[in-house]
């Protein structure tokens, strides 16, 4: 499902059991109709199954006013969001990140209820008991901020076109065979199958876009083009609009202050503040620096060495900055060296385990990141439930012995373990049974060069960045290549070149990432699936395509109950795991947060946001402002 909500700066959740809401509105008097319903859950029952006037995390009555300001590293040169994915991946151009601001969905996430969904552009929903269709209803105060009323018209066209330019879009809505108008303020997607239980929540996750919009010209008196990036000042329905941009390098939102959507309960204590600032840095390393010079207000601080050295300064022992940690046990994750196995040097598994084993994480968890991380075994790290300690057991067992013909033998009798470093002994033993399965697969040292026997090809290694976040990470782990005779060399690229090269698949390995929700669904096609592997700007980078992957993925979608999606969920990290298809890295247990001390919040604060649900539900807090300084 929806992993992220740039705008909110929060993860979002999804799939288990979908649980049915009391209706919102009076039964159909049709016999067999459904009724419509406020929300969607897909774990257990809903908190609200009637109307209800806000959520219990916000402040109803939080002061408007003032202005955050929010660091991004890199740049951009497109607001089109139909050429993002739900997920935030990127199929061209760099999306400004706070572009979310001005659009809605069908129904938005509550931040404190995981996979949980209750309506913002639709005042109801109702599904087919066979999970072969949903419908919407939209609610009639729905406007665009131009003042037009938003239709199930643009509802379908949003559908059509997001579907048409975004292969991502179209992997996650695969099983959505169409969208239609079917009453004046009604749309209704048909599934191409039934049983699906996420489909009817993963499609009020839609942007829904203008069409009258869209269709008309620009300034420039040429007709828009949805398929284009653009850096034209969008139309939206949501909270914020453009106000002032810098292409690159900074945006400005500001509050629409006759906002249609105010008084929802989904709405009501947040979006505070009058104006939201997103300015651009390329030089990552210098972003502690610029936020302890007050240049911008709040840090999710990613780096361990700057959380444990960069911040014994006086405006922190004073309080004008506070330091807090957020529990990260609400979303998983892999993040690792992702191999490019399209290339012919990394198809044989035995490569890629040689490449782990030189990998030394225990001297870097010593040297760099003091103490502070474990390694991930897991392509759910964090996400216990679904990690499976020892051999597979019960209905696990059962969905893999289904498959037993696809799967590697070891699977079934072997846990995964990393190899462990840290010692010039144990350094040793891994480059030498590293050295021993390279010779298996085909390559032997030659003038101080591994080399593969057949081709005479030496080789060679790029380490594709983004940013210099991390180079201290790659630089030692390429000269620990080096000492296998490969040629490994770390190249950091801006961001456009980045995305083309990743898009493209045009490198050797990079560092991969993929978060995961607390109820994975059909965003695993788009991660792992054969189909997703051919596509050049899917989620599938390394290239996966294994059939029992693919079985895998199918029994997570149409998991019956919630106990089958775990066991399927489990099946799958296995099966992943057993392709040796990443380095993995390391995670911690906590998000570190920092913040200029300007801003209140609800006395409860959201528990399925990393930040606390900064900066939705938080506000200027003049008070503390006077005592904290004035933004610089």
């Amino acid at each position: 499902m929806r992993l992220v909500r740039l705008a909110a700066l929060s993860a979002a959740l999804v799939l288990g059991s979908l649980a049915a809401l009391a209706p919102a509105a009076a039964q159909d008097s049709t016999a067999g109709t459904p009724p419509w319903r406020i929300g969607l859950s897909l774990l257990g029952e809903p908190k609200h199954t009637t109307p209800f006037d806000h959520y219990d995390y916000v402040n109803p009555d939080a002061p408007k006013g003032g202005t955050v300001r929010l660091a991004v590293a890199g740049n951009f040169d497109n607001f089109n969001i139909a050429l993002m994915s739900i997920s935030g991946a990127q199929v061209k151009g760099v999306i400004e990140s706070g572009i979310l601001n001005v659009y809605q969905t069908l129904m938005t996430d509550s931040q404190n209820e995981p996979s949980t969904e209750y309506g913002e552009i639709a005042d109801a929903v109702r599904y087919a008991d066979d999970l072969s269709s949903v419908t919407f209803r939209i609610n009639p105060k729905a406007r665009w901020n131009d003042g037009q009323p938003i239709t199930p018209e643009d509802v379908v066209w949003s559908f059509d076109v997001q579907k048409a330019n975004n292969v991502q879009t179209a992997a996650y809505y695969h099983d959505v065979a169409k969208a239609e108008v079917t009453a004046p303020d009604q749309v209704t997607f048909t599934f191409s199958i039934k049983g699906n239980r996420e489909l009817p929540q993963i499609v009020g996750q839609l942007f829904i876009l203008p069409k009258h919009w869209w269709l008309a010209k620009g300034p420039d008196g040429k007709p828009r083009n949805i398929a284009d990036t653009s850096l034209e000042p969008p139309l939206g329905s949501g909270p914020y609009k453009l106000k002032i941009f810098e292409a690159g390098r900074s945006a400005t939102y500001e509050r629409v202050r006759d906002w249609w959507g105010a008084d929802l309960p989904t709405a009501k204590g947040q979006y505070n503040f009058d104006e939201i600032r997103y300015v651009y840095y390329t030089n990552v390393q210098q972003l502690p620096e610029f936020f302890k010079s007050d240049s911008y207000d709040f840090r999710l601080e990613n780096v361990i060495a700057n959380w444990m050295t960069q911040y014994d300064i006086p405006a922190v022992k004073d309080g004008r900055i506070v330091k807090q940690d957020f529990p990260s046990n609400t979303s998983g994750r892999m993040q690792a060296f992702g191999f490019n196995i399209r290339r012919p040097k990394f198809q044989d598994i035995r490569v890629r385990q040689a490449f782990n084993l030189a990998f030394d994480f225990e001297e870097l968890n010593r040297s760099a990141f003091f103490g502070q991380y474990k390694r991930i075994d897991s392509y759910f790290a964090g996400l216990d439930e679904f990690s499976g300690a020892g051999v597979p057991q019960g209905e696990e067992l059962v969905i893999l012995n289904s498959i037993k013909d696809k799967v590697r033998p070891e699977v079934f009798t072997t846990p995964y373990t990393n190899p462990v470093n840290g010692t010039d002994e144990t350094r040793r033993t891994n480059l030498r049974t590293a050295l021993g399965l390279l010779k298996d697969a085909g390559w032997e040292i030659k003038d101080r060069k591994l080399t593969n026997v057949k081709t005479g090809e030496a080789m060679t290694v790029e380490i594709l960045l983004d940013s210099d976040t991390f180079t201290k990470v790659a630089l030692p782990y390429a000269q620990s290549l080096k000492r296998l005779g490969i040629d490994a060399n770390v190249r950091v690229v801006d961001d456009s070149q980045y995305t083309l090269r990743v898009n493209n698949r045009d490198f050797d390995m990079i560092v991969f990432g993929a978060g995961q929700s607390q109820s994975p669904g059909n965003e695993q096609r788009d991660f792992w699936s054969s189909a997703a592997a051919d596509q050049p700007t899917s989620r599938n980078s390394i290239g996966i395509k294994d059939p029992a992957v693919d079985a895998l993925i199918d029994r997570i979608v149409y998991a019956k109950d919630r106990a089958e999606l775990v066991a399927a969920t489990k099946a799958l990290n296995r099966v992943l795991l057993s392709g040796d298809y990443v380095v993995p890295m390391w995670y911690s247990g906590v998000w570190h947060t920092l913040r200029w001390n300007r801003f209140g919040h609800p006395d409860v604060l959201p528990t399925q946001s990393p930040t606390g649900g900064f900066p939705t539900v938080w506000w200027y807090d003049q008070a503390l402002a006077a005592k904290t300084g004035a933004p610089k």
